[in-house]
C-alpha cells in the first residue's frame, strides 16, 4: 500500500469529505450538455452523476434484461459519464455484429484491461487497428488453428484419466464439481500453453486459483474511472480497485515470465511436443510485422489462460447442475454415451462426433448459461443508424447474450432445459446464428473456441460414461439450488457438490 492510501487508511473523516467533494467537482469539470439533435434510443430515467448505474443491480444481464421490456430492445444509458447501448435481441445482435460490425468493432480502453494485457497488447481487449489485425491472424493461423487443438489430445486424454482415477477414489464422499473442473482445465492449459501442469510449476493449486479468481473479478468489477474518467482514478486509489490491480498483475507477469524464461534455458529438455509458449518463441524469430517480445507474449498467454481455464470449467459445472437438475436428460444422454462406447474404460475424442444428443446437451447449457452473459463490451467508431436510432461514436455497445438466449420470441419455453428444441436444427456456435451467441460474432468472437470445446465436451463426456451422479444427503433434484453469480463468466452461486458412483458395466 502506498503512503497515500495508508493514511486515508487512518483517516476515515478525510475519506468522507474526499467523496461528499468529488461529485462537486466533477459537475464542475463537465456540465451535462446535448449532443445535438439526434434521434437517441430510449433510455431508463436517469440520477445525477451516476446516470443508471444503480439500476445494474447484482446480476446486470437480468436486470438489463427486464428493462429491456419496458424501452426495447435497442436501449441507451448512461453508465456514470459513459453512453452505453444495450442490445437484446437476435435482430438487432445482428445488426450490431454483423451488419455494423466495422462501426463498432473496438473496445473501450478500460484501466484494468489495460493493466492486465500489457496496455492492450493482446486479442480480447485490444482496440481495432493494424496491430490488433496482426495480432489476430499470427493466433488463429498458428496457436488456435484446429490441426494445433486436435494435436494436443494426449494432454487432454492423461489429465482426463488422472482426475477419473480420483473421483473413482473420493466415494463415498461427495466432490466439489467446480474445484474438480477448474483443476482439470488448469492442468490440460498449463500443458498446452507452458508445457507442464499446475503439480509442478511455481503456483499451488489454490494460490493459482486465487490469482485467477482475483483477475476475473477486478476485470468483471467495478471500476470508477472507467465511468468517470476525470476522477474516478482517484476513487479507485481510495477504494484500493488500483492496488488489486497491481497485485494481480504482479502474480501474473511473475508466473508468465518464469515460463518463458524455462523455455529459453540452453539446458531445458528437448520437449516431446511444441506448446504455445514453444509456437510463440519461434514466432517471435520468423515475424517481420510484430516483433513480438516477452509483453505480447505474455498478453495472448493471459488470454489463454483467462478465457480457457475458467471458461472451460464453469461450462463443465452448469452442464452436470443441468443434468442434475433433469434426471430425464441424464438418463437419455447416459443411454446414448454408454451405447456408443460400450464397455470400453473411457470416450476417445474420435468418439465425440457420434454423440449426437450429448452435442444437444452442451448446446443447450450454453444457451442458458453462456459463458459471458454480456458479451466483453464493444465501441463505436463512427455514427451509424440502428432501428432508425442514432448511435453516436464513443458509445460502448453491450450485447445481452443471455437475454437472447432467453427471448420467448425465438425460444418455445425459454426457461426449460430441453436439448431436443436443437434437433434437425443447424445452429452452431460460428457466430452466424444470432439467436445463439455463447462465443459473439463478428471480427471480435472468441478465437478459442475450438479449444474450449473440445476441452468442455471430451471431460464431460467421460464424467458422464464412468459414473452415474447423485446429490448428496438425499437431495432430490428439484431441491437443487441453481442461482447465478455475475462476473466476467457467470458461475453458479452455490457449489455443485455431487456423488460419483462408479458404474457396474456387469449389469448392463
Amino acid at each position: 500500500m502506498d503512503l497515500f492510501s495508508l493514511s486515508l487508511a487512518f483517516q476515515p473523516w478525510l475519506v468522507t469529505i474526499l467523496l461528499l467533494f468529488l461529485p462537486v467537482l466533477y459537475l464542475l469539470l463537465h456540465p451535462n450538455r446535448e449532443k445535438g439533435p439526434f434521434n437517441l434510443p430510449p433510455s431508463p430515467p436517469k440520477l445525477p452523476i451516476i446516470g443508471n448505474l444503480h439500476q445494474l443491480g447484482k446480476l446486470p444481464h437480468y436486470s438489463l434484461w427486464k428493462l429491456s421490456h419496458k424501452y426495447g430492445p435497442v436501449m441507451l444509458m448512461r453508465l456514470g459519464r459513459v453512453p452505453t447501448l444495450i442490445v437484446s435481441t437476435p435482430a438487432t445482435a445482428k445488426e450490431v455484429l454483423k451488419t455494423h460490425d466495422l462501426d463498432c468493432c473496438t473496445r473501450p480502453l478500460s484501466n484494468n484491461q489495460k493493466k492486465i494485457s500489457y496496455n492492450f497488447l493482446d486479442l480480447a481487449f485490444s482496440p481495432y487497428g493494424e496491430y490488433w489485425r496482426e495480432m489476430r491472424k499470427l493466433c488463429v493461423v498458428e496457436l488456435f488453428t484446429n490441426k494445433r487443438v486436435q494435436s494436443f489430445w494426449y494432454v487432454r486424454e492423461a489429465e482426463v484419466a488422472h482426475m477419473i482415477s480420483k473421483i473413482a477414489k473420493s466415494y463415498p464422499n461427495p466432490v466439489e464439481m467446480s474445484d474438480l473442473c477448474f483443476n482439470l482445465t488448469n492442468s490440460v492449459i498449463c500443458r498446452i500453453a507452458f508445457g507442464t501442469s499446475h503439480r509442478s510449476n511455481q503456483f499451488e493449486y489454490g494460490e493459482l486459483k486465487g490469482v485467477i479468481d482475483d483477475a476475473m473479478a477486478v476485470l468483471s468489477g467495478f471500476a470508477a474511472a472507467d465511468f468517470f474518467p476525470s476522477i474516478g482514478w482517484l476513487i479507485d486509489v481510495i477504494m484500493g480497485q488500483h492496488s488489486r490491480i497491481e497485485r494481480c498483475f504482479k502474480n501474473f507477469d511473475a508466473f508468465f515470465q518464469k515460463v518463458i524464461d524455462e523455455h529459453l534455458d540452453p539446458a531445458r529438455p528437448t520437449p516431446d511436443h511444441e506448446d504455445i509458449t514453444d509456437a510463440m518463441l519461434g514466432l517471435a524469430e520468423r515475424t517481420t510485422i510484430i516483433k513480438l517480445n516477452n509483453q505480447h507474449m505474455k498478453a495472448v498467454l493471459v488470454d489463454i489462460f483467462l478465457g480457457a481455464v475458467d471458461t472451460s470449467s464453469v461450462t463443465m459445472v452448469w452442464v452436470m447442475a443441468e443434468l442434475i437438475k433433469n434426471p430425464r436428460v441424464m438418463k437419455k444422454v447416459q443411454a446414448e454415451i454408454r451405447s456408443c462406447i460400450g464397455k470400453k474404460p473411457k470416450v476417445d475424442e474420435s468418439e465425440l462426433d457420434k454423440l449426437k444428443y450429448f452435442k444437444l446437451v452442451v448446446k443447450e447449457t450454453l444457451r442458458l448459461h453462456p459463458p459471458a452473459s454480456l458479451l466483453i463490451p464493444h465501441e463505436t467508431i463512427r455514427h451509424f443508424k440502428l432501428n432508425g436510432y442514432d448511435i453516436l461514436p464513443k458509445t460502448r455497445v453491450i450485447v445481452n447474450a443471455w437475454a437472447i438466449g432467453h427471448d420467448p420470441e425465438m425460444w418455445e419455453n425459454p426457461n426449460e432445459f430441453y436439448p431436443e428444441r436443437f434437433e434437425g436444427k443447424s445452429v452452431d456456435y460460428k457466430g452466424q446464428n444470432f439467436e445463439f451467441l455463447p462465443f459473439g460474432s463478428g471480427r471480435r468472437m472468441c478465437p478459442g473456441i475450438n479449444m474450449g470445446l473440445m476441452s468442455v465436451e471430451f471431460t464431460v463426456a467421460n464424467l458422464l460414461h464412468c459414473f452415474d451422479w447423485e446429490l448428496p444427503g438425499g437431495m432430490k433434484s428439484e431441491e437443487l439450488n441453481m442461482d447465478e453469480e455475475f462476473g466476467l463468466n457467470i458461475r453458479k452461486r452455490v457449489p455443485l457438490c455431487l456423488v460419483p458412483i462408479k458404474h457396474n458395466w456387469e449389469d448392463n
